[in-house]
């Protein structure tokens, strides 16, 4: 699961407890299901016809969405997905309607300028706008257009839905990896900021686990070969038990991610959950409204390894500090970023729609 599915998966669980029943529509090569029961909420699921640009398109999801809006009270999107904007305008649903913007588009920037308009009209279109942080509305060309419709709600994530680790479980990473690393959890992606990584780590020879898999893997852990870099070690994708495991026993929380792609960072959220000390870079958007600098971490240039060298170092020699840093994160995510706050926000605007 991604960020983008952390929060819905966030949002549909915590609903329940507002009265609030969620039904999800996504897109799968594996073809089409209805009614798929995760944990308490319903799934459907229309089957990808193809990929363009990062973007599943679907012949059949028209009609599947069709049907399961009929029966909403609210249609809830998440931008961006530039098919999603096709299926609004062209099933003519009319249900009041929020979407939740993740991000800005940074790396198709010659498919933007033919998108642009539909885009702004999807936008002008639905009734309110969800950001995840006041550092995205600032720093977003777009959404300054639309400051009138537009909220901000940080997204939140509930640890009670995160498994408890065994006692067996952190004695065998223990075992592999040791006691005291770096570490990063993420889609190994180009904006991901992780050849500055390998660069800080052949620079500190430091400790670094990197989870995740992504179309950057074998790119990575060939340049980890060539260069020995026998301090970095790559786990691949794991359980949710196997995270929890890692993120329990890791030093701190390294996030280099370098591009406004990121537009959030749920794993340096989780970091901050789990109490851990955070290293992250200074993109505007909403990575800095979870780390401030010199409180609950450092804050680096992005794609500058020696920042994030020194900014490492300077934490692995200073273990109470670090452990300071990391109590100031736990608090921050208790007072602005728990699942529950998260819910409650949108529960309040389902309402006000409904209203």
């Amino acid at each position: 699961m991604g960020g983008v599915e952390q929060v819905i998966f966030q949002l549909s669980e915590g609903g329940i407890r507002h009265g609030i029943e969620s039904e999800v529509l996504y897109l799968s090569p594996r073809g089409a299901m209805r009614d798929e029961k995760l944990s308490d909420h319903f799934t459907h699921r229309s089957y990808e016809n193809f990929q363009f640009a990062s973007t599943g398109f679907s012949i059949g999801a028209f009609r599947d969405f069709a049907q399961l809006a009929a029966k909403a009270d609210i249609i809830h999107y998440h931008f961006p997905w530039p098919f999603m904007d096709l299926v609004h305008f062209l099933t003519r649903v009319k249900k009041p309607t929020v979407v939740t913007y993740h991000s800005d588009i940074v790396k198709q920037k010659w498919l933007l300028k033919l998108y642009n308009p539909l885009l702004h009209a999807f936008l002008r279109d639905v009734d309110i706008i969800v950001a995840s942080s006041p550092n995205y509305v600032a720093s977003s060309g777009v959404l300054g257009a639309y400051v009138d419709k537009v909220k901000v709600i940080p997204i939140g994530i509930d640890r009670s839905t995160y498994p408890e680790v065994s006692e067996t479980l952190l004695a065998q990473w223990r075992g592999t990896i040791g006691s005291r690393f770096f570490l990063f959890v993420g889609a190994l992606r180009y904006y991901k900021g992780l050849e500055f990584l390998l660069e800080a780590a052949q620079q500190t020879k430091l400790p670094i686990v990197i989870m995740g898999k992504g179309p950057m893997e074998m790119s990575l852990k060939q340049r980890a070969k060539d260069e020995n870099l026998e301090n970095v070690y790559f786990v691949g994708a794991l359980s949710d038990s196997d995270k929890s495991a890692l993120m329990s026993l890791c030093f701190a929380l390294v996030f280099p991610s370098h591009l406004r792609s990121e537009a959030f960072g749920i794993s340096l959220l989780e970091g901050a959950m789990y109490g851990k000390p955070l290293i992250s870079c200074e993109i505007g958007t909403g990575t800095t409204y979870i780390n401030i600098d010199d409180e609950t971490g450092y804050v680096v240039a992005p794609g500058d390894s020696a920042s994030l060298s020194h900014a490492m170092q300077k934490l692995w020699d200073n273990p109470e500090r670090a452990s300071e840093m990391g109590a100031a994160s736990l608090r921050r995510y208790n007072e602005k970023f728990t699942g529950q706050d998260m819910v409650k926000s949108y529960a309040e605007i389902y309402k006000s729609l409904l209203d």
